[in-house]
């Protein structure tokens, strides 16, 4: 069985250093002209440096005019080659790997950065008002679109990135399309499965067409949406078929989206609660279906803290390499956990109380819960400006101060950067 330390050869040929990934987490850290940063630079050389063999950049944009956040780097003719080089240097510095997350929101834009998103229905998301009404996407609008991904993907190998990441999970354009309560539509772009996959599949087979046969794809899947009536563990399982058919590199398995936050849990979903908040792993009894099925090399994301944990995962056979995604804000360097000098990373979510404590306790209501997560969340994006600016996290921060700040920082962004937008 492998180890943690252990590297891994992909089927393009690239090798991964050891096998943990840090996944992809929005970072926020763009400039005005959604161009990367020198803050963007020094978190990444922090994180490489640490000893994470793979890393993700949180989701970049291709297309300016629809962002999943304010603050998000995105790549649609706005210049700031020079700043991407950059970045790719200092993320690959340690002679690890470093992966562009490629994205569209779809309807998951918000409301300050455009009211009206495009998606591939007219189906909206009932969430405390934060997202408009979305517009269906024309013929035009996906062919487009599909070709704006592969143009990002060719940007990000010649910027000196060793990888992408098509992100098809979590509630965003690529993971709209897959499910049957947000796509509706009638044509070759909806219905069945296989019309529904259409997007992701032609998305894959441009991106490989743009970067060449030896430059390192993966996807993020969900392993299900979690919602009744959606993308379902069965659709997962035969998605990641054509996948596997489809030639990509590493299929990472996640789950849910913004209105069903699988890591909060759902406690009208044994199976999903059971994953999600007994196991150190949350999704690890979905890649066990996928490993059935497919051999994709397989990365699961969610929960890990140990290293016991973790191994354990590794000897299981079902997956190949373990993403870590909060640990890494409060703590970049792995290298004594990977050397087994260190037992477990950071768990704040015990301290968090994430999903139940400041709000009170436990609530069956949807948008409370949803609430006390992103809370959390915004807890941790703290961590990571303090990373990206040089310092030490502060993990003794307050969550409501947090979020609060948060809140009121991500709108004058939106604010400066419209205006900004209207003035050019």
């Amino acid at each position: 069985m492998p180890l943690l330390t252990d590297p891994l050869e992909l089927p393009c040929g690239v090798i991964l250093p050891n096998r943990l990934l840090k996944s992809a987490m929005t970072e926020g850290l763009a400039n005005i002209n959604d161009q990367a940063t020198p803050r963007l630079s020094a978190l990444y050389k922090r994180w490489a440096e640490g000893g994470t063999g793979t890393l993700l950049t949180g989701n970049v944009m291709v297309d300016r005019r629809f962002l999943e956040r304010p603050g998000n780097v995105v790549i649609d003719g706005n210049g700031g080659e020079a700043a991407l080089r950059d970045w790719a240097t200092a993320g690959t510095s340690a002679n690890n790997q470093l992966w562009m997350q490629l994205n569209h929101p779809g309807r998951q834009c918000q409301r300050q950065v455009a009211a009206q998103p495009l998606a591939p229905s007219d189906v909206g998301i009932d969430l405390i008002g934060m997202f408009g009404r979305p517009k269906a996407m024309t013929e035009i609008d996906i062919r487009q679109t599909i070709t704006r991904y592969a143009k990002v993907a060719a940007t990000a190998k010649a910027a000196g990135f060793t990888g992408v990441q098509i992100h098809a999970a979590h509630g965003y354009l690529i993971s709209q399309f897959l499910s049957p309560l947000a796509n509706t539509r009638s044509d070759q772009w909806g219905g069945s499965l296989e019309n529904r996959a259409r997007f992701l599949l032609s998305t894959v087979a441009e991106v490989r067409a743009a970067v060449g046969p030896s430059f390192a794809i993966s996807v993020k899947l969900n392993s299900a949406d979690f919602s009744k009536g959606g993308f379902s563990h069965e659709d997962s399982l035969q998605v990641a078929q054509w996948l596997s058919e489809a030639g990509i590199d590493l299929l990472e398995v996640s789950g849910g989206t913004y209105e069903k936050l699988a890591l909060m849990g759902d406690e009208n979903d044994k199976d999903a609660a059971e994953s999600s908040q007994h196991r150190e792993a949350y999704f690890l009894k979905y890649a066990e279906g996928i490993r059935k099925v497919t051999q994709i090399p397989l990365a699961i994301t969610g929960g890990f803290r140990s290293h016991a944990a973790m191994q354990q995962a590794l000897d299981s056979g079902a997956l190949d390499v373990i993403g870590l995604g909060r640990p890494l804000c409060s703590q970049a360097n792995v290298r004594p956990l990977l050397a087994g000098q260190q037992a477990s990373l950071p768990n704040w979510e015990c301290k968090l109380q994430l999903g139940s404590g400041w709000l009170g306790p436990k609530s069956s209501n949807q948008k409370i819960r949803t609430l006390n997560f992103g809370a959390a969340t915004q807890w941790y994006y703290r961590q990571i400006i303090d990373l990206a600016e040089g310092r030490e996290p502060n993990t003794h921060t307050g969550l409501i101060r947090v979020m609060l700040k948060h809140m009121v920082a991500e709108r004058k962004s939106a604010i400066k950067r419209a205006r900004h937008q209207t003035q050019r």
